[in-house]
């Protein structure tokens, strides 16, 4: 594994995990009126995107950490909804 691989490595990390976080909390209080609707739909759909990008390319770092961003983002955006 060369140096770039590694960055994108933590860089995967960094981001992907950053969301478990805020859907503990939300899981935990049920509580979503300070999140934007508009903003997790856009970066939900943006995430899926990329997950759909990494398939067609064959690109596994980038098909994971898009997957598990996207389980996240979206389990936000359907509390959002569902706790509106």
């Amino acid at each position: 594994m060369n140096s770039y691989s590694v960055i994108g490595l933590i860089a995967a990390i960094c981001t992907t995990v950053s969301f478990m976080p805020q859907a503990i909390k939300i899981i935990r209080t049920r509580q979503t009126k300070d999140l934007s609707l508009g903003m997790y739909a856009i970066l939900t759909s943006g995430i899926f995107f990329w997950l759909l990008y990494g398939i067609l390319v064959r690109d596994v770092p980038l098909i994971a950490a898009n997957l598990i961003s996207f389980v996240f983002t979206f389990t936000i955006l359907v509390l959002k909804i569902r706790y509106k």
